[in-house]
């Protein structure tokens, strides 16, 4: 049976959203459990009449790592927090993957310092799957913010890892990589930039050369390598973006004028399927690619549904056995 640490305790909506789509998960994935770490009451009370479902396991921990505390001293110091002690099981074993809605420093501490890194990969790449205009299958960013700075070798590194993710977790075949840059050319960017262009042409991947950040939702690459900075903004600038464009249509049709609400109405259609086709929801959480078993960060604020899709994405994840392929795929490389 697989075995999936859940950190019970992170995010805006803990435990109640998480429990929720633990609920909604369990009756499509029968061969897994989920191990809850965090307050034992909290959790069992929410649990109600599955608390003994074999599926189902409380670990009790008594402390919780905040947004505010510093990743690597909280890890450190609270060492009976639901974070640490679901990072340890992964770690000896008793675990095979971890899913955490929480401090996004402290999971990559725990990545790095507790369940650790792949032989061969110097810094673990953070990176999630967004939409884009013209296909159901998105695209793969990294890294996305867990490393403010970078080397060209990093960026080549993360290609590579989001490569070999997007082939065998999503199913594309010969994933096309762009560089996310300020021009199109290959001198373009900075020195890093300039450096990681040439590295990605001289390696055996699929790489289009630069795009633009206008061009990143158009579709025309499966994976976008960028340093942590640069796509941390770029993100929260894509999540930010949607989410005031889609406001200001619901305030436009819904407070307009009779004819206003009326063509609403008959475009109503319409705009259902642009939601679903920007519905980040239904990609999961981001993959920490790079640690020696599967990681994902849900953001904070997630609701059960997205975290119920991150479930699901960790388990494919865990059965597919990804992290033994890719320590079989870089040792042949080293």
């Amino acid at each position: 049976m697989r075995r999936i640490a859940i950190d019970a305790m992170g995010g805006e909506h803990a435990p109640e959203a998480i429990i929720e789509a633990v609920l909604q998960a369990k009756s499509q994935l029968p061969n897994t459990q989920f191990l809850l770490f965090g307050d034992e009451d909290k959790i069992k009370k929410l649990l109600s009449d599955n608390s003994n479902d074999k599926q189902i396991e409380v670990i009790a921990t008594s402390e919780v790592i905040q947004d505010e505390d510093e990743p690597v001293r909280a890890i450190r110091r609270k060492k009976d927090s639901s974070l640490v002690v679901a990072a340890r099981y992964v770690k000896e074993g008793k675990a095979d993957g971890l899913v955490s809605l929480g401090n996004t420093g402290a999971l990559l501490a725990a990545g790095i310092f507790i369940v650790g890194r792949i032989k061969g990969v110097e810094r673990p790449g953070l990176m999630p799957t967004l939409p884009v205009k013209n296909s159901d299958l998105g695209f793969n960013m990294i890294d996305v913010g867990a490393n403010a700075q970078a080397k060209p070798e990093y960026i080549l590194k993360w290609a590579e890892m989001a490569n070999f993710y997007a082939e065998k977790v999503r199913g594309i075949k010969n994933p096309k990589i762009a560089l996310l840059n300020n021009g199109a050319e290959y001198d373009k960017g900075d020195d890093i930039h300039k450096e990681a262009y040439q590295l990605l042409k001289e390696s055996d991947l699929n790489f289009i050369g630069n795009i633009e950040g206008n061009e990143l939702l158009d579709g025309k690459a499966d994976i976008v390598a960028t340093d942590g900075f640069t796509g941390n903004a770029v993100l929260k600038n894509i999540e930010g973006t949607s989410s005031v464009i889609i406001h200001l249509i619901k305030d436009a049709l819904v407070s307009g004028s009779l004819m206003t609400k009326l063509g609403a109405l008959l475009i109503k259609g319409a705009l259902k399927g642009v939601a679903k086709k920007f519905d980040t929801a239904k990609y999961g959480g981001a993959v920490l690619l790079g640690l020696n078993a599967p990681v994902v960060k849900t953001h904070g604020r997630s609701d059960k549904r997205a975290i119920y899709y991150t479930l699901l994405q960790i388990d494919k994840m865990i059965e597919e056995d990804l992290i033994k392929l890719f320590v079989e795929d870089f040792s042949k490389q080293d």
